[in-house]
């Protein structure tokens, strides 16, 4: 297949002598073999974004618990940023980062269920809520660092990480943005 070149101007020829541009001719360019067709690999399946994909179900953890949904989404983001297949360097696993002793202590077969990880996560934060008389920053860092600690420090315990956890939830739910 050719293709033909428009008449091109070659622009130094008036910029050196002064004189109007000279045409030059039209070039012929080859080109060999069929032309490229580009390929579209699809997918069968269909995925929701990490912060959608879960939203029935911290819905109805929200509901069955009483706490807000942006408060769930919150730590999930924190703990595993969606990821159902997560694991800690301590060993905590699933969405809300169950650690396994709670987790069996909660019912939990399997931590990377994520129905059964929102429902323990949620059960378990709530309880901590409970524990705190509404003190959701409170019941936020005995989830990261423990109850014992933070009864230990008597509130938020001084380590930056934990802070840096509590100040993060909360602010992920101050500009919560998940439609409802």
């Amino acid at each position: 297949m050719l293709l033909a070149g428009a008449a091109l101007v070659a622009p130094a020829a008036h910029s050196r002598t002064g004189h109007a541009p000279q045409a030059v001719a039209p070039v012929a360019v080859a080109v060999i073999g069929p032309a490229p067709v580009a390929t579209v690999t699809t997918s069968t399946t269909f995925r929701l974004p990490p912060k959608h994909a879960f939203e029935d179900l911290i819905q109805t953890a929200a509901k069955r618990f009483a706490l807000e949904p942006a408060l769930i989404r919150a730590v999930i983001r924190t703990e595993s940023a969606f990821d159902p297949l997560a694991v800690s360097s301590a060993g905590a696993q699933g969405l809300m980062q169950l650690m396994p002793a709670l987790a069996a202590e909660m019912g939990v077969a399997d931590a990377f269920d994520p129905r059964d990880n929102i429902m323990a996560g949620t059960q378990y934060l709530s309880a901590l809520i409970g524990d705190h008389q509404g003190d959701v920053a409170l019941a936020l860092a005995s989830y990261n660092a423990g109850p014992s600690v933070v009864e230990r420090y008597g509130g938020i315990p001084p380590f930056e990480e934990t802070r840096r956890y509590v100040r993060t939830i909360m602010d992920l739910v101050a500009r919560d943005e998940t439609p409802r």
